[in-house]
């Protein structure tokens, strides 16, 4: 079994190479639900919609292609409508998150189950199934837990600060409201501990795989399991191809690179896949006690996916060189 830490696109784009190369009863995804939240009553779970849209096909089985996803976006679904978030505009809602008409029927079931008394991890599961996918997604909490960003003036909700205001504000920190009572889903810490390998996806360090580390135990499974831990760095020569977790290592004063990514895993990362622009921090990243892979990590089409996954994998059953 091979584990994914993972956060919403840049891991779901790593995932569909990943599916290509590992059969999808083989994967257990570990997802970020730091940016859930509430929205005209209804729960969403953006990170497990958009890993569940990517790997969804119209067939209902694993994606070969592109997914059911927005092509455009890498969230919401291709081809979807807008009236219903129209309609509700007319009646004065705020509408600044956008959730399209066929999406809105992923938050409605979900919701109804959360009412019935179902937890997030048996909601998640009977949606992955509804789409056809094999793979097991795991909310890293069923307990209630927001991320909030800190700011100049004050916490904001994290949806809020990136989709709302669009990541205007300076970043301070992040906050986890909720922390002190979250311990991970059923089936998280095993995921880890009896894994073949565990990858941390070439997601944002601090909002999206951070809140995932912050539970109770996780950590401590990383250090401990005898599977491989390999991460892809989701910076490459610099700079993120989407998001905002440079301007957030920034406002921690952190280095925006490769070698930073090895340096917030180095105590449980046996190995980091890093881009061909970023093969001058090697030696750095190597000091840090590191395996290091050196690949190409953008992932233009299906081809680069899987060759992505494909090398990863390699990495995982057998020691980089």
């Amino acid at each position: 079994m091979i584990t994914v830490l993972s956060g919403g696109v840049g891991a779901a784009r790593f995932l569909q190479g990943l599916v290509q190369v590992v059969p999808q009863q083989n994967v257990t995804i570990v997802s970020n639900t730091g940016d859930d939240l509430e929205m005209f009553g209804l729960h969403v779970s953006p990170d497990i919609d958009i890993v569940i849209y990517h790997l969804a096909s119209a067939e209902g089985g694993s994606a070969s292609g592109g997914g059911l996803v927005n092509p455009e976006t890498g969230w919401g679904l291709a081809a979807d409508t807008f009236h219903t978030l129209d309609a509700l505009a007319r009646f004065g809602h705020d509408t600044w998150f956008s959730l399209g008409d066929r999406d809105l029927a992923t938050h409605i079931h979900r919701t109804h189950l959360l009412r019935r008394g179902h937890t997030l991890s048996q909601a998640t599961a009977e949606i992955a199934r509804a789409f056809g996918l094999d793979v097991t997604i795991l909310p890293m909490t069923d307990d209630p837990l927001r991320t909030r960003v800190e700011t100049p003036d004050g916490l904001i909700d994290f949806q809020e600060y990136l989709v709302k205001r669009r990541a205007r504000d300076a970043f301070r920190g992040i906050k986890l409201a909720g922390i002190q009572d979250a311990k991970p889903a059923p089936g998280v810490i095993d995921a880890i501990t009896a894994a073949e390998g565990v990858i941390i996806a070439p997601s944002n360090p601090i909002v999206s795989i951070g809140p995932i580390l912050a539970l109770p135990g996780v950590r401590g499974a990383l250090r401990q399991t005898k599977a491989r831990v390999i991460a892809v760095s989701p910076i490459v020569g610099g700079a993120v191809i989407k998001g905002p977790a440079a301007k957030m290592m920034k406002g921690l004063r952190m280095e925006v690179s490769a070698w930073q990514i090895g340096w917030l895993y180095q105590d449980f990362l046996d190995c980091l896949v890093i881009d061909n622009a970023d093969a001058a921090d090697r030696a750095r990243i190597e000091a840090l006690g590191l395996d290091v892979v050196v690949t190409d990590t953008i992932m233009k089409g299906m081809a680069e996916k899987a060759a992505l996954a494909r090398r990863v994998v390699e990495a995982i059953r057998r020691k980089a060189t």
